[in-house]
């Protein structure tokens, strides 16, 4: 937040947008009066006149009030905007239609802007723009709704309890918005919609309506044919009368800048600045277009009517429910970590004393606590449980007696042997496994190259998140290939383990046929027991992680 006020300072100071309004009604566009009441205004000699007409030619005299009114306003359109609006044949002309396509230009440039912010994530920019405009509920949110706090306010507390307290203490926070941030918030909120409508607007509907005309030397299009496009481009111009604030402005550049963060030569401030002299041009553009258009007076000749007038759209107002939610999700999502993060720890204390007290083994490349900035891969901690397991317990206890095994036993059936065989090969290769997987991950590796080349990638936001998605997806596979690997393992094994030591053969596993050998030392077989109780408890860490993983 410091560094956001900071750059909104600097930025506030070297910015060149105008507060002049964007849009100004024209002295010549009369108020919203109908035309009775205008003719009843008149003096009693014009009256008189009109009356008089309407003898002559069969017309009420109100009607022939309001014919003349429109004749002049046609004029009076003609005069002020020459060569937007041919009145006599009612067309709009070549200079209206290259007003457009300038109107359109502007307009794009904040739709690809609104794309890349607001429209990716309503709540979350809310949220980033309520840091600015209330920060002091912003600061409170922070940290009165998280997960640590809580627990340690309430050590004795339901999982369900904390997070209900969480809740709480968010809908107390906003209770407290005064009404100039509420009112700062509708009208950034109102802003931005406004400026959506405009960006959305169906300008390539309207401009095909216009045709090539010799006479004209251009584009006319009969204005009969598009008033009401007009009317609602119109009531949208006019709602968009005042430049969209700094803060609003900025929020929007940094989320559309944000991935590109960290990036070599990327200044966040040069490349705002740079957005901000984009602006100023699209606000110009649109504030001329305001001059030059009398949009109100042609839609009025148009429909034959004078006493229309643009219509403010609504929009904005839902800004708070969609703050609230994002932050009742956030809730959510901090809740749902911490718990995770909590029981990880708690199953990581319950099975230290299985690996002796050893540390888990995190591999250097992947994501973790101490390398966010790693390989995600979602099946790393079963991948690092198993590497500390192979150090740990496999090679110093359990080899030792399947070593003697594969070195020494006979086994009655030939398929017992096979499959020992190829579960020790399995088993004996494990950390070779790991530790090639880690190797491709890492920044010179197959999957790490890969990786960063389409973190670096300049295609669109959807084509490169699509890119990493395949590759993360691709390492995911390879890495609970892996893990089963090593589940089948141990699940085949423990099979084969009970097979040898159980008194009566069964169909499928038997025993050897020199166990008695094995036997005289007297610790074989309760090392085979134990053994098997070894990899019972790993194939039961492995389901615990399992589920831990998959926890919402």
């Amino acid at each position: 937040m410091e560094e956001r006020r900071n750059l909104l300072e600097k930025l506030s100071s070297q910015s060149n947008i105008s507060k002049d309004p964007l849009y100004v009604e024209d002295e010549g566009q009369e108020s919203s009066i109908q035309i009775e009441e205008r003719y009843a205004r008149l003096p009693w000699y014009y009256h008189i006149w009109y009356v008089l007409l309407s003898v002559f030619k069969a017309r009420q005299p109100v009607k022939l009030f309001e014919e003349h009114q429109i004749a002049n306003l046609g004029k009076h359109i003609e005069s002020i905007a020459p060569g937007m609006f041919n009145y006599r044949r009612n067309i709009l002309l070549p200079l209206f239609h290259r007003a457009l396509n300038d109107l359109k230009s502007s307009a794009r440039f904040f739709f690809n802007a609104l794309d890349a912010s607001v429209s990716r994530d309503k709540g979350a920019f809310y949220a980033f723009l309520g840091s600015l405009e209330m920060e002091d509920i912003h600061r409170r949110l922070l940290t009165e709704i998280d997960p640590v706090s809580i627990a340690q306010g309430n050590p004795v507390a339901s999982e369900s309890e904390l997070r209900s307290a969480a809740l709480h203490a968010l809908e107390d926070i906003l209770t407290t918005l005064t009404n100039e941030q509420k009112q700062a918030m509708y009208y950034d909120a109102r802003s931005l919609f406004c400026l959506k409508e405009l960006a959305g607007f169906l300008f390539d509907r309207l401009i095909m309506s216009f045709a090539f005309d010799p006479t004209a030397n251009g584009e006319i299009c009969s204005a009969n044919l598009v008033k009401e496009q007009l009317a609602s481009l119109n009531n949208i111009l006019f709602s968009i009368q005042e430049p969209p604030p700094l803060s609003l402005l900025e929020s929007m550049f940094i989320f559309v800048l944000q991935e590109h963060k960290g990036e070599q030569g990327f200044e966040m401030g040069k490349e705002i600045r740079t957005l901000l002299s984009r602006t100023e041009d699209a606000l110009v553009a649109i504030r001329e277009f305001n001059k030059q258009v009398p949009l109100t007076l042609i839609l009025r000749y148009a429909n034959r009517d004078i006493s229309i007038q643009p219509k403010r759209i609504s929009g904005g107002e839902d800004w708070f429910i969609v703050y609230r939610d994002y932050w009742k999700q956030t809730v959510e999502s901090l809740f749902s970590d911490y718990i995770k993060k909590r029981r990880r720890q708690e199953l990581m204390n319950s099975f230290r004393y299985f690996l002796k007290g050893n540390n888990l083994k995190i591999l250097t490349n992947a994501v973790s606590e101490s390398n966010p900035d790693g390989f995600p891969i979602s099946s790393s901690f079963n991948l690092s449980f198993l590497l500390t397991f192979y150090s740990a317990i496999f090679m110093p206890e359990i080899n030792k007696i399947l070593r003697r095994i594969l070195i020494e036993g006979e086994f009655f059936r030939k398929e017992n042997r096979t499959e020992f065989t190829e579960n020790y090969n399995e088993l004996i290769k494990m950390e070779e496994y790991i530790k090639t997987f880690e190797a491709k991950i890492a920044p010179d590796g197959e999957l790490g190259r890969r990786f960063d080349m389409a973190r670096a990638d300049m295609s669109s936001l959807p084509v490169k998140r699509r890119k990493i998605q395949l590759i993360t997806e691709d390492a995911a596979s390879q890495a609970v290939n892996i893990v089963e690997t090593m589940r089948r393992a141990m699940s085949s094994m423990i099979k084969v383990l009970e097979g040898i030591i159980k008194k009566e053969s069964d169909v499928r596993y038997d025993t050897l046929i020199n166990l008695k050998s094995f036997t005289k030392s007297g610790n074989f077989i309760p090392g085979i027991v134990e053994s098997i109780q070894k990899f019972q408890k790993a194939l039961q860490i492995l389901n615990d992680i399992e589920a831990m993983e998959a926890e919402k």
